[in-house]
């Protein structure tokens, strides 16, 4: 089982996406757990590879770990990444998996600049057609990740577009199968975005904050004024602050056209 949580607010966006990590993950994987705790009833989680991304200074920064949260916090402690106020991470579902290059499996995936993370859960049943599409437009894909190759035909959307929300639903509407996805872009630097098709998201609002997640457990009670479940009909979520200092965070839902469904 994967686990995904995005967050856009007040408080430290590194901070809340690994608190809602250790939710999903379960005891044993808290903010004192090290690298003998015991694994929570997620196993996967507890003990696979873990990976967040932040937005923060203009630009974005990443890291992976093998060996759950217990392994990322110590890595972020070695090589801490800033604060930021948008961030999204997510719990692989296979202890130490790898891609070919060596990377956490669950690590966030990056477009070629390094200004756009995706973080995937589910399949893409077109992701061959989709890798020759973008080798053939002059992409270097560097792992077998289904987030790499979002990640990238987002970074194209995002470059005719320059809005995320728009850049996902064309993102989607090329896509087949069952997915959840979450993502930033630097250039859009007070939002987070999220779609899903066939697969479970779940959006919580509070004060000064909202989340994105994979499951609203994540949420730990933040989510004082709304929770919304997706998955059935295919969406995309948009959190947003209008500027870097506002207290309030939009969230505007919508079909794959455009179609408002919540605002």
């Amino acid at each position: 089982m994967c686990g995904m949580v995005g967050y856009v607010g007040v408080q430290s966006a590194l901070d809340a996406v690994l608190e809602g990590l250790g939710r999903l993950a379960g005891p044993g994987a808290g903010p004192g757990a090290g690298p003998g705790a015991a694994e929570g009833p997620n196993t996967a989680a507890a003990v696979g590879s873990s990976g967040v991304a932040v937005l923060a200074d203009g630009g974005l920064a990443a890291a992976g770990a093998c060996g759950g949260l217990p392994k990322l916090r110590e890595a972020l402690r070695g090589r801490p990444l800033p604060t930021g106020a948008c961030a999204v991470g997510r719990l692989g579902g296979a202890a130490g998996a790898h891609s070919a290059q060596g990377a956490p499996e669950a690590a966030p995936r990056l477009d070629a600049s390094g200004r756009v993370a995706v973080v995937h859960d589910g399949g893409l049943d077109n992701r061959g057609e989709l890798r020759a599409e973008l080798a053939a437009r002059g992409h270097g894909l560097v792992s077998e990740a289904d987030a790499e190759v979002v990640a990238h035909l987002l970074a194209e959307a995002f470059s005719s577009c320059v809005e995320l929300g728009e850049a996902m639903r064309q993102v989607c509407r090329s896509l087949r199968g069952s997915f959840s996805l979450l993502a930033v872009h630097a250039d859009q630097p007070d939002a987070v975005v999220g779609a899903c098709r066939g697969a479970p998201l779940a959006v919580g609002v509070g004060e000064g904050e909202s989340y994105l997640a994979s499951d609203p457990a994540a949420f730990g009670g933040q989510a004082t004024r709304e929770v919304l479940r997706l998955g059935g009909e295919a969406g995309v979520v948009v959190l947003r602050r209008d500027h870097p200092e506002a207290d309030e965070v939009r969230c505007e839902v919508t079909d794959l056209d455009g179609g408002v469904v919540r605002a």
